[in-house]
């Protein structure tokens, strides 16, 4: 269980490093973490409403969900802006 905890904040910080990254983000490490977590969440709610996978089945590390973490955190940091959150 902590393990599982523990690979989840890191995936969700690795996610978050590259969601930074991608849009630019010059918010900090933290806010990049949590909006991380947050757009793993979004981005697999959103593919599993569009018919890839289910939301909140098995959990593995591959590229295609790494992709869709991506993505999802990618929109978390937009709307963030949008809603004057971080810069």
């Amino acid at each position: 269980m902590i393990i599982s905890i523990l690979l989840w904040l890191l995936f969700g910080a690795l996610i978050g490093w590259l969601a930074g990254f991608i849009m630019k983000s010059k918010s900090s490490l933290l806010w990049n973490i949590i909006l991380g977590i947050v757009g793993s969440i979004v981005g697999g709610f959103v593919a599993s409403l569009l018919g890839f996978g289910e939301f909140g089945g098995a959990f593995s590390f591959d590229i295609v969900n790494i992709l869709i973490s991506v993505g999802g955190a990618c929109l978390v940091v937009f709307l963030a802006r949008v809603l004057k959150i971080v810069k």
